[in-house]
């Protein structure tokens, strides 16, 4: 009890402090009109990028980050779609933690490192999978501000993120009583979004990723579109599945306020001159044809993708991934025909000669195409990675090798980790593609 006291004492003095310098919250609108009951304070887009060349980026968070789902389509994405930031990414997600338990580790398993920027995902254990009351907020904003602020004594710029939203009540919390319900869940979910958009403000974070309000947007128009079963949160109400955790690497992708822009290819129909752009070269123009080489991958589809359930194909279509993330343009003018066939890969598609002179997007309208097989070998070397970086965090540095001798056992990890790095760079290749066209 006395704990406890201490406890709120301390998030009531916190909450003093906080009140005084935050700035007040947009007011709530509601969540693009599909699920008017969860509104909340729009969350401006990012004025700058927030990457920096040569960041160290720490993915933190809970079970749903050490899920290594969101996590790994977000350095995917980086390594291939941004290879000139040159980013290195690690995540540091650990089951069943809150913004509490990570404060205790982040000098042991994050910090040693020494990233540069860090992302954060908690709120969905301090939840607490009940109803809100005052104190769950208290305490989970006093924790994320110590949180963000051990980041920045080390030099580490933070983006806060909140948590996503819950499909229906998990069957670990074991209350049935009738005010324990989802709604009642999300909304606690929604109190906590707004406070950790509200510390990373008050606390001058290097942004704000709002996983909140599209995770609970794209659940509502999932289940009115294909109905309960399609659950963005996951089977189990919490854990998302591949199209839920495309929702989650978007809002951190979009808090980054990355361009999107992966390259343009221009071509003119009549004259065969042909140009690229932004890590892309032409190889070889010629009537019909056009060969280029790239050194920038789009966001792709891959064979295995498309037989998932809840695929990252499928998440695309409750965000703007393509058209803010991943746009890949196709520019043809100068044609004499009404309408063009293009080929990519296996895949052809019809545009109006219209269509081609104004640019479309080949990595949205190539599910499958020339990158994907080159895509998949370097997010296959991603996941093993990531997946060791788990084993190094909970196996070795919190086992007994961790015990006897934290600091041997942190260099002879990285020596293991090191190899998994160097096949993640062998694995991303230039390649070289070909557009086809002929009139119809």
């Amino acid at each position: 009890m006395r704990r406890e006291f201490l406890l709120l004492t301390a998030a009531t003095a916190t909450a003093m402090v906080f009140a005084a310098h935050a700035k007040p919250l947009p007011a709530p609108v509601p969540v693009d009109g599909c699920a008017p009951r969860f509104a909340v304070a729009p969350v401006p887009p990012p004025t700058q990028p927030v990457l920096k060349t040569g960041d160290r980026l720490a993915i933190c968070g809970d079970s749903i980050t050490e899920q290594r789902m969101y996590s790994r389509i977000i350095e995917t994405y980086l390594t291939v779609c941004e290879p000139d930031l040159r980013v290195s990414v690690r995540q540091f997600g650990w089951s069943g933690e809150r913004a509490e338990g990570f404060l205790h580790r982040m000098k042991n398993d994050v910090l040693r490192f020494q990233p540069t920027i860090a992302t954060t995902c908690y709120g969905m254990n301090d939840h607490q999978y009940r109803p809100y009351e005052t104190w769950i907020g208290d305490y989970y904003r006093t924790n994320m501000q110590a949180v963000v602020g051990t980041f920045q004594a080390a030099g580490t710029r933070v983006v806060v993120g909140s948590a996503g939203c819950v499909g229906r009540v998990p069957d670990w919390q074991k209350n049935t009583s009738p005010e324990y319900n989802t709604d009642a869940l999300n909304l606690n979910l929604r109190e906590l979004r707004n406070l950790a958009w509200a510390v990373s403000r008050s606390e001058k974070s290097a942004g704000f990723a709002d996983v909140f309000s599209p995770m609970i947007e794209a659940d509502c128009r999932a289940h009115n579109r294909y109905g309960m079963s399609y659950a963005i949160p996951g089977k189990d109400g919490v854990h998302p599945d591949w199209s839920g955790a495309t929702v989650m690497a978007y809002a951190f992708l979009h808090a980054f306020g990355l361009s999107g822009d992966l390259g343009t290819i221009s071509l003119n129909l009549q004259s065969g001159k042909a140009t690229a752009a932004n890590g892309h070269e032409v190889i070889e123009s010629r009537p019909g044809r056009l060969t280029v080489r790239s050194r920038r991958y789009p966001f792709c589809v891959t064979p295995g993708d498309l037989t998932q359930a809840g695929s990252i194909d499928s998440g695309r279509q409750w965000v703007p991934f393509d058209a803010e993330l991943n746009r890949l343009r196709f520019v043809a003018t100068g044609g004499a025909a009404k309408s063009y066939r293009v080929k990519w890969g296996l895949i052809s598609r019809s545009y109006t000669a219209s269509e081609l002179a104004a640019g479309v997007n080949l990595a949205a309208d190539f599910a499958l195409n020339p990158f994907s097989d080159a895509f998949a070998a370097v997010d296959r070397a991603v996941a093993a990675k990531q997946a060791f970086e788990t084993r190094q965090i909970k196996n070795e540095f919190h086992g007994e090798a961790g015990k006897k001798d934290m600091e041997g056992t942190a260099q002879r990890t990285e020596t293991e980790r090191s190899q998994l790095v160097a096949a993640q760079q062998t694995a991303f290749v230039p390649l070289t593609h070909t557009l086809e066209f002929t009139a119809e």
